[in-house]
């Protein structure tokens, strides 16, 4: 198949198959996610659609590889003109990153987290280490088997207590679940308007209902936190993102409707003005009350919904995986939150730049791996044949090994850490029990 040929078959499946309403002006140069809207997830099925219907082989490296921009790019790859190493060679001309350098590339992996750790950027405070909470963070499964990277079960108190033990800030939730919607929308205007240069005021919208801010998530509904602010237009109000590394304004009441959508329940406020440097000892606590050894509960739960699908129990069926996993990709990127707990202990005990990048290759094979694992999980649910299943526990099989040694590097050095502030024996199991 030509180049040419496997772009009219791109085209073919965004209008057939996927029903993109995007497609006025598609050509080569059209870019994936900036012009055809396919996120993650809209371009693993676009990847299985090409192979299913059009027999185009997808190779486990064009899955797990780095973002591939154009129509041209992935036709290129497809028609073997090119490779995911050319791609990366495209992508990849920043300088190699240094764990002990003043700048260091951010990590925005969780809403909430990202909320309160944006107040202690602006404090001049180290907020890795508040990341601590996010590669295990709570995620939920339903009774039917499928994963959940929200319900109103799922409790932020975890984050506001530990928050305001390291940092001496107050998160205190504004939202009452018990009033009506309309009375938490009239003391929401009543916080943006009151507010304080150093408060921020939070709430959780539905993205879905703010198509012209993030309309590239295939996600329905999309809870999501982000902060606002009063502008000079009352009609007008200033949106701050950190999540997404966006802020701008937004017509007052297109955010007031997203608030209000029965999707979405909660709001905080705090005050940055009272962020102070944690304690090495709160520091150590909040490790060991979130590290979670011999574990990997996101890889033990995708097997356990995988297994209920395969075995058939309750009626299920494993063309149902496609939806039970389908918000797979909003918990997988927490991994990358590893990068800011070995880059906290790495700084602090001066250790070697070079291991730092090593582990940080190991971190990218858990999250881009888990990427795959979603490609092969989307092939037996599309497929419906069952000799699948074997590639899908194989590779949850590598992927619990992968994460596990990085756990045990990071724990290691965590008792090294803790030998350097004088803890000892820090070295030991017992330690960790001790401590606990």
């Amino acid at each position: 198949m030509t180049r040419e040929d496997i772009v009219a078959s791109i085209r073919a499946v965004l209008a057939e198959q996927m029903n993109n309403t995007h497609l006025d002006g598609f050509g080569p140069h059209s870019r994936l996610n900036a012009d055809l809207y396919l996120d993650s997830v809209l371009l693993l099925d676009l990847f299985l659609h090409l192979e299913l219907k059009h027999g185009l082989v997808i190779s486990e490296e064009m899955v797990t590889g780095p973002d591939i921009e154009t129509v041209d790019d992935l036709a290129s790859l497809l028609a073997g003109a090119r490779t995911t190493s050319d791609v990366a060679a495209n992508a990849s001309e920043t300088a190699v990153p240094d764990v002990h350098a003043e700048e260091y590339p951010d990590i925005k992996v969780h809403c909430f987290v990202s909320c309160l750790c944006d107040a202690v950027k602006a404090a001049g405070l180290d907020h890795r280490l508040f990341y601590f909470s996010v590669w295990d963070a709570d995620f939920a499964v339903s009774t039917r088997h499928e994963l959940l990277y929200h319900t109103p079960e799922i409790s932020h108190d975890f984050f506001r207590r530990w928050f305001h033990r390291l940092y001496g800030v107050q998160v205190t939730e504004w939202y009452d679940h018990s009033a009506s919607k309309q009375a938490n929308l009239e003391k929401l205007i009543g916080l943006v308007a009151a507010r304080r240069p150093t408060e921020s005021v939070m709430v959780m919208l539905d993205m879905f209902h703010l198509p012209e801010r993030e309309n590239k998530f295939n996600q329905n509904p999309f809870p999501h936190y982000l902060m606002l602010e009063a502008t000079e237009d009352p009609e007008v109000w200033q949106v701050r993102d950190p999540d997404f590394r966006w802020e701008g304004p937004i017509a007052r009441e297109r955010l007031l409707n997203a608030v209000a959508q029965p999707s979405v329940a909660g709001g905080y406020i705090f005050d940055r003005q009272a962020v102070a440097p944690p304690l090495a000892a709160d520091i150590r606590d909040f490790f060991l009350a979130c590290f979670i050894s011999g574990d990997n509960p996101l890889i033990r739960n995708v097997r356990e919904i995988v297994a209920a699908h395969v075995e058939g129990r309750a009626g299920l069926d494993v063309s149902d995986l496609k939806t039970a996993l389908r918000e797979l990709p909003v918990i997988a990127i927490r991994k990358w939150a590893y990068e800011h707990g070995f880059a906290y202990f790495w700084r602090a005990l001066n250790l070697p730049n070079d291991e730092f990048l090593h582990w940080c290759d190991k971190i990218e094979e858990l999250a881009v791996g888990l990427k795959g694992l979603h490609f092969v999980i989307l092939r037996l649910a599309q497929t419906g044949d069952h000799a699948h299943a074997a590639d899908v526990f194989a590779a949850l099989d590598k992927l619990d090994a992968l994460e596990t040694a990085i756990k045990a590097r990071l724990e290691t050095v965590f008792f090294n850490w803790c030998a350097d502030q004088g803890w000892k024996p820090a070295s030991t199991p017992e330690c960790l029990s001790a401590a606990r």
